[in-house]
């Protein structure tokens, strides 16, 4: 499979250790992507201090520093890293708010729809 994230680096930030392994676990296995894992946002913000990333997937819903907190620190930081977020369903965020994610990710985790994403960063509709 050809995609323009081949051998790029992701950021998973997720409280939840099952899910942010299942996540690496597709994101190496079915687009051989490396990841590092992050458990709230303010472990997230440590490591893209010192490490760079091609994309940020966090969840929503975190202690410390929740994933809205983490989009908006990341988009002034780096505006240039996309940050998808991980949400049970989209209605969790409201569109007018400002920045936007790049993408949304609804759980469970299905192989297309990572792969749909990837490809949607990949060749932005803007």
């Amino acid at each position: 499979m050809s995609h323009g994230f081949k051998n790029k680096k992701v950021l998973i930030v997720e409280d939840n250790p099952n899910m942010s392994s299942l996540l690496a676990d597709i994101l190496l296995q079915c687009f051989d992507l490396k990841s590092e894992k992050a458990k709230d946002g303010q472990e997230a913000l440590d490591i893209l201090k010192d490490e760079a990333f091609d994309l940020v997937i966090t969840d929503l819903m975190m202690p410390k520093i929740d994933g809205k907190e983490l989009l908006k620190t990341v988009k002034q930081n780096f505006p240039k890293l996309p940050v998808v977020l991980i949400t049970g369903y989209e209605a969790e965020f409201n569109p007018e708010e400002e920045p936007r994610p790049d993408g949304f990710l609804l759980k469970p985790f299905k192989v297309q729809q990572i792969e749909e994403l990837l490809r949607n960063l990949q060749n932005p509709k803007r």
